[in-house]
């Protein structure tokens, strides 16, 4: 009888934690992932079936979905844009790019970001927030043009600084599916960090940088209050390496509150802009809690 009170208070508590689909999760990378050539640049039309998958889907959950073009060097790219909470003006942003680099399949890079947007249009329909929120696919992060005015991410940004759009913050989501709980699966940029962050690479992270602004503050201390998983929160200068390594740089540019949700890239994940990208090598279940931690702190801050 004891076992039976113990094996349900067990189911009874990770259903709490599994609010996200793992299997709608895994379906979800097999479309993104499963294209006859790499999601890249020189495959507009690969990034044009990954952008109508996106809209399609997104479609089913937000009051409005629309696509951002825009042209580089003679070809059409666009983000994929949807919008819960219409009638409101302070406007919270949640991007991730759904491109690769190069000749791989980019499960974690960033196919689980891409994911990620996803889970989070299913869990935000029919949620009654006072904020107005933009979920937006972005392409074109990856090199050669990232840190360039062309990435899908500085356009959605321009545009929302041109168009005086109220946004009070942005959250990236920049690869949040690999996990290793060996001992020394976890490098940082200064070596030092490990003696506060540990060397297992068994945490989800909150970057942000110094002075982040208010949004990110807030935010980053309800997600670790209120998450499911292992969290640390980190915030250097923008100098440091890897603390702007992806959309949420450009939201710096034009001055707003933005951080990154991140497995920590390269410093963990040694797959990183390689073949080996693959899904058999990500954690769906933790991934799941990852996503769950947005849900659980937009619902906790601005229901």
């Amino acid at each position: 009888m004891i076992h039976k009170f113990f094996l349900f208070f067990f189911l009874a508590k990770f259903s709490l934690f599994s609010k996200s689909d793992t299997t709608l999760i895994k379906r979800h990378f097999n479309k993104i992932i499963d294209t006859q050539h790499p999601r890249n640049y020189l495959h507009p039309n690969t990034l044009d079936t990954v952008a109508t998958y996106l809209e399609n889907e997104f479609n089913k959950y937000a009051d409005t979905v629309y696509f951002q073009p825009y042209m580089v060097n003679g070809k059409k790219y666009k983000n994929v844009i949807a919008v819960f909470q219409q009638e409101f003006e302070e406007t919270i942003i949640i991007g991730a790019h759904y491109d690769v680099c190069e000749n791989q399949t980019g499960a974690d890079d960033n196919a689980s970001g891409t994911v990620g947007l996803l889970e989070i249009a299913r869990q935000l329909k029919d949620q009654k927030l006072k904020k107005r929120v933009e979920l937006v696919a972005f392409t074109l992060e990856e090199p050669p043009f990232f840190r360039s005015e062309y990435m899908g991410s500085f356009i959605h940004a321009k545009s929302m600084k041109e168009n005086n759009r109220n946004v009070i913050g942005m959250i990236c989501l920049e690869m949040i599916g690999y996990f290793d709980d060996s001992k020394n699966s976890q490098e940082y940029p200064i070596e030092a960090l490990k003696l506060k962050y540990g060397n297992r690479g068994d945490f989800i992270t909150l970057v942000n940088r110094i002075n982040q602004g208010e949004f990110s503050s807030e935010f980053t201390k309800n997600y670790v209050e209120l998450s499911k998983i292992k969290t640390k929160k980190f915030s250097g200068p923008k100098s440091l390496q890897g603390i702007d390594f992806s959309d949420h740089l450009n939201y710096w540019k034009f001055g707003y509150s933005a951080l990154m949700i991140t497995d920590t890239a390269f410093f963990r994940n040694k797959n990183y802009h390689q073949k080996t990208d693959t899904l058999d090598t990500l954690d769906l279940p933790r991934m799941a809690l990852v996503i769950d931690g947005v849900i659980e702190t937009l619902l906790h801050l601005y229901r």
